[in-house]
């Protein structure tokens, strides 16, 4: 099970600094280098399904975080707001 688990958390780094901008590579990509490893099961789940979002949306989310209210990535993207000092 850690083998699988550490398949996903690698696999999900690669796909956060590897998205299609520059701008959310950086942003989205050192937030999960940083978090990665320490993630809980659960909040992998979510982060996974938060890096296959189109990156105009979450970059949206992170400019303007007032449009987070109802979203599942509402805590991910807070996170790496304060991450990035942000918020």
């Amino acid at each position: 099970m850690s083998d699988q688990f550490d398949v996903r958390r690698r696999r999900a780094a690669f796909r956060a600094t590897h998205r299609g901008t520059k701008e959310m590579d950086w942003l989205l990509g050192r937030y999960a280098e940083a978090t990665l490893g320490t993630m809980a099961a659960a909040d992998l789940d979510v982060f996974e399904k938060l890096i296959q979002v189109p990156d105009p949306d979450l970059q949206a989310w992170v400019l303007d975080p007032t449009t987070l209210e109802q979203i599942e990535f509402a805590p991910h993207v807070n996170a790496m707001r304060t991450f990035h000092k942000l918020a």
